[in-house]
């Protein structure tokens, strides 16, 4: 068939095939069903053929559980003359590669002293490597079948070899020539070396291929086309899986659970409940067992879609739970943030591996409870689960929202030591981690050791230059970014333009701001304005920020008025500042920030009547001044205060400092606004 053809490679086993394959042996038909290659089933080798049982030697094999018992059995079968037999030979591989106590190698020392092993000697013994730690084997031994020129491959061996080579994609070459092989020997018409083919081409993530092969096959099953959708489910192509199933429905071949489970995780990447709901129905309409991989799949459909109550009543309703049905609750729960029952599953597992815990932990850093997250990340390592680097990025987010530099350092030294792998994902964690913790020199660091950089390790760089006021340094990692052709998004926008208002560069942010439009087809959203206004606040470019705002094509929000709010009071431009804060309290008339820098405004300005009527204002709208808060790390622990708490165990000690910094700041007569000193500590 042309589409074979076509998949077809330069043949790397080394060896001409002309002639047509052989009629199948006699002994073939004992055996060939269990050549067949299975996920679920375990390796068979016993035959209770009427052949082999009615022979003493032969029945005395078939009973063997030993390797040395077998020996036994083989030294009477040489000293007969028996061993010679094919059938005979047939049932020492058997037992070499299938039982229990197989033993590979010596397998391979039968065939290679007997002098022409049958096609199901050789192609059980391939199934025997193809299941094993080295299946690798099973290719090897494939060559020496086509050197002995013996017994030719048939149609049970070319399905063992086309599973060994889609296992691993490193395989590819030599699957190519095992389909050269394939075309060659007329067997691309055959449908289980069909069916073989298209699982490994899909296996490769070739789907349009494997749809060239689908559509030049003149046979197909079941089999074929939930090879073909489930290969465009793993491609993250959705809408061709339902397309394929529709096709199917037309040709009016009936569905499996296997197709089902297909249909449910297409409805699960496109979102669509109203879909997977329909599917759920015709499961139930047609009768289909509703399987654990089937209703684990269900499950997982409705928590994408957002529907928790029925993933929750079809776990309730199973009887048998796997690893992955606890696992998949655990994540849906966490995700949507309810933490409580996300736990209280959590801790019903029977058993647990690193994917529940890394779905917890990243349910807390998500709801910004980082606390809680690092202690369960120190429950994990005292359950002797090893974290993998997506536990170390979220425990690393969770240092990031705390400002715990040296529990992130910790971290970062625990990859070290654990030779994790510095991927892109673990690296812009870290230089995260250290940019917001305010380690710029080690952030810095990671950045330079990091063998592979996408835009977002470069963004989380920016943005942390920014923030920290390396205004030129942000700006030059921002244009050698651009110059290594990574495109920046709305993110690495952010910190550029950030950077800019932090260091006052009025006109490079005026070109940065209009180049994500002009160049890189991106459009400002509100916080693009909020810098844009801030910048030109700072700079006293009060009109011009105005302007801006006036210009947008959506509503200002707080976050833009803010910093214009903000600037008129530093340049002291009482009148558009009182028609900003008129804005704000649009917005929120309970913000008490508003109210406070309003009065303070007045006040600068000896405007006491309107700084008083202000504070009656607040008075009588109930509005009270928000308390400040305060966090500190030491020694690894990050302790929070609020304006008049004493819930820390160390608080009348704290107060005690408290007080003698006052008095010391008094002496050095740096007391600006002591009233003011309650926003930023206790």
């Amino acid at each position: 068939m042309i589409p074979l053809h076509a998949l077809a490679g330069r043949s790397l086993l080394r060896r001409r095939l002309r002639t047509p394959p052989a009629s199948p042996l006699p002994v073939a038909a004992l055996h060939t069903r269990s050549l067949r290659p299975h996920r679920d089933k375990p390796a068979s080798w016993n035959t209770t053929h009427a052949s082999v049982l009615a022979d003493p030697l032969l029945s005395l094999l078939e009973r063997c559980r030993s390797l040395s018992q077998l020996m036994q059995v083989q030294a009477q079968m040489v000293a007969t003359g028996l061993a010679s037999d094919g059938l005979a030979l047939s049932r020492l591989v058997a037992f070499c590669a299938l039982s229990e106590s197989r033993d590979l190698g010596y397998c391979a020392r039968i065939l290679r002293g007997a002098a022409d092993p049958n096609a199901f000697s050789w192609n059980v013994a391939i199934r025997g490597f193809a299941e094993s730690e080295r299946p690798g084997g099973a290719l090897a031994l494939y060559r020496r079948m086509l050197r002995n020129g013996g017994s030719r491959p048939d149609n049970y061996t070319y399905p063992l070899l086309l599973k060994i080579c889609a296992a691993d994609s490193s395989m590819k070459r030599a699957g190519r020539g095992v389909l050269g092989h394939v075309v060659k020997l007329g067997f691309e018409g055959d449908l289980f070396v069909c069916n073989a083919v298209i699982h490994m081409v899909v296996s490769w993530g070739e789907v349009g291929r494997a749809r060239e092969v689908f559509d030049g096959s003149p046979v197909r099953d079941l089999v074929t086309w939930n090879s073909l959708i489930n290969g465009y489910v793993r491609s993250g192509l959705a809408d061709h899986a339902l397309r394929m199933y529709r096709e199917m429905e037309a040709e009016g071949v009936t569905p499996d659970e296997v197709t089902m489970i297909g249909m449910v995780c297409s409805c699960a990447q496109l979102e669509d409940l109203k879909l997977g709901r329909e599917f759920h129905q015709l499961i139930e309409r047609n009768g289909l067992t509703l399987t654990v991989p089937l209703a684990n799949a269900l499950m997982d459909m409705y928590i994408k879609c957002g529907d928790l109550e029925q993933a929750q009543e079809i776990f309730d309703n199973m009887k048998v739970r796997t690893f992955v049905t606890w696992t998949t609750m655990v994540v849906g729960y966490a995700r949507f943030g309810f933490l409580d029952t996300a736990r209280e599953i959590f801790d019903g597992m029977p058993q647990k591996d690193v994917v529940p815990w890394n779905a917890l932990i990243g349910g807390y850093v998500q709801a910004y409870r980082s606390k809680e997250a690092l202690a369960l990340f120190h429950e994990m390592q005292s359950s002797n689960t090893r974290p993998d680097e997506v536990t170390m990025v979220n425990c690393l987010s969770a240092c990031s929202q705390l400002g715990a530099l040296e529990v992130g350092i910790w971290i970062h030294h625990y990859i070290e030591k654990h030779k994790l792998s510095l991927n892109v994902a673990l690296g812009t964690a870290l230089i995260d981690m250290y940019a917001k913790c305010g380690d710029i020199p080690r952030a810095l660091r990671v950045f330079l050791e990091m063998p592979v950089k996408n835009s977002l390790t470069w963004t989380a760089l920016i943005c942390g230059l920014a923030h920290h006021g390396y205004a030129l340094d942000a700006i030059t990692f921002f244009r050698e970014m651009i110059g290594n052709g990574l495109k920046p998004d709305e993110v690495t926008f952010l910190g550029v333009l950030s950077a800019c208002c932090h260091g006052g560069l009025v006109e490079a942010g005026r070109n940065f701001f209009s180049q994500m439009t002009s160049e890189f087809n991106l459009f400002p959203r509100l916080k693009h304005y909020s810098c844009m206004v801030d910048l030109l606040g700072r700079a006293g470019l009060l009109e011009e920020a105005m302007e801006l705002i006036e210009s947008m094509p959506m509503e200002a929000d707080a976050a833009v008025w803010g910093p214009l709010f903000f600037a008129c009071r530093v340049h002291r431009n009482v009148l558009l500042g009182q028609k900003v804060a008129l804005e704000l309290l649009k917005l929120d008339p309970h913000d008490s920030g508003t109210y406070v820098l309003l009065a303070n405004m007045y006040g600068e300005a000896n405007m006491w009547e309107e700084a008083r009527k202000v504070r009656k204002m607040m008075t009588k709208r109930g509005v009270e001044k928000t308390p400040g808060c305060s966090s500190i790390e030491v020694n690894g622990v990050v302790h929070e205060f609020i304006v008049r708490d004493k819930s820390h165990p160390q608080s009348e000690w704290i107060y005690q400092c408290l007080v003698i910094l006052t008095r010391q700041l008094h002496l050095a007569e740096n007391m600006v606004d002591i009233s003011n000193l309650g926003d930023h500590s206790l």
